[in-house]
């Protein structure tokens, strides 16, 4: 049985009060989940020694999530983002012959809901067996996205280490909706250095290629013979700095894979990290993986054990819709209609490997 913490982590300018929830089953291993954007904040498990680890990237109080400096590059740490994860070109969308403009806040881009998401959002939280429900009203118009949207992510820790997210979602008139969790992953421990040596395997025949705004150009181009194939172990770092031209547009990955197999709740993703022993299993029923190596980590930031991140010394995997899906009619859809319900599953799975 996971047993279930309530703290209060700190306070908002206008006195609002934001909670930390933590969960920890029998092992030891636990997971703190913060009211301030339904964020992962930290994930404490075992290396092969027996020693925990934080092994995701945040802050130890409420001021480095708030901090108009972390804000004005945001790297959304461990958050939950929305109302549509990922990037919008132009900054709008037309549906049902209605155009709709939304915040921009990556040149003409919107990314991850806008410069005001869900990651800057209080949420509400109701503890459930295993963990914790956090939900959130987005009202109609909020970021110029349509419809008044109820959301709920529920987090639960279980016996085997898997920490899961269930995500709903309902609307009171037609929008798009896409929602992911954004943490940042170093399975050697957060602030230990770069993350290029962990060994990672995408179960993806192909990924989506994007122009110099890392907007897809709407092609679904094969992995084969790039060094975007990782149907096979690879480090990280072993091909980032390549010639390949995707690569120098994003300084790095930050690219969606067509994940196999797309219906069903299955296996899409595996990384190792050979100093620790430890190793994560995603897996979900999205049928896109945001594989993104930390680019535009600089240094500036300081975590939550008081250690700098730089650049390839995280890395995050978001599942997800493809970016863009409302002008991409090629991309599997994301509207949501009234009478509707979203529904999307992701389980991270911690273990060891020999």
């Amino acid at each position: 049985m996971t047993s279930i913490d309530r703290v209060t982590f700190g306070e908002l300018a206008d006195g609002t009060g934001i909670e930390k929830w933590t969960l920890t089953n029998a092992g030891g291993v636990s997971v703190s989940i913060l009211t301030w954007g339904a964020t992962i904040q930290s994930v404490l498990v075992p290396d092969r020694d027996g020693n925990l680890g934080n092994v995701t990237l945040g802050f130890a109080d409420l001021a480095g999530y708030t901090d108009p400096a972390y804000l004005a590059g945001n790297p959304f740490f461990g958050a939950t983002v929305g109302r549509y994860a990922n990037r919008i070109a132009g900054g709008g969308f037309t549906l049902d012959g209605e155009s709709y403009k939304l915040a921009q806040n990556e040149g003409q881009t919107t990314l991850h809901g806008g410069s005001h998401g869900f990651d800057q959002r209080v949420w509400s939280a109701t503890e459930v067996t295993n963990g914790v429900r956090m939900s959130y009203t987005s009202a109609d118009g909020e970021q110029g996205f349509p419809g008044t949207l109820q959301v709920s992510v529920t987090f639960t820790l279980d016996e085997r280490d898997a920490l899961r997210l269930d995500y709903e979602a309902t609307t009171d008139r037609a929008t798009v909706v896409a929602l992911t969790n954004h943490a940042y992953w170093n399975l050697a421990g957060e602030g230990s250095g770069s993350a290029e040596g962990h060994l990672l395997r995408i179960d993806a025949e192909h990924f989506t290629p994007v122009d110099a705004t890392l907007i897809p150009t709407g092609e679904i181009a094969p992995v084969a013979g790039t060094p975007f194939d990782f149907r096979e172990f690879h480090p990280i770092g072993e091909r980032i700095r390549g010639e390949h031209p995707q690569l120098g547009i994003g300084r790095g990955y930050d690219h969606n894979y067509v994940l196999n197999d797309g219906d069903g709740l299955r296996a899409v993703a595996v990384v190792r990290d050979p100093s620790s022993g430890r190793e994560l299993t995603i897996e979900t029923t999205e049928p896109g993986l945001q594989f993104y190596s930390g680019n535009f980590l600089d240094g500036k930031l300081r975590g939550g054990a008081g250690l700098t991140y730089r650049q390839g010394d995280a890395f995050a995997l978001e599942t997800q819709h493809f970016p863009d899906s409302p002008n991409q009619p090629g991309f599997p859809s994301t509207v949501l209609r009234p009478g509707e319900t979203y529904r999307s599953t992701t389980v991270h799975v911690f273990s060891l490997f020999a």
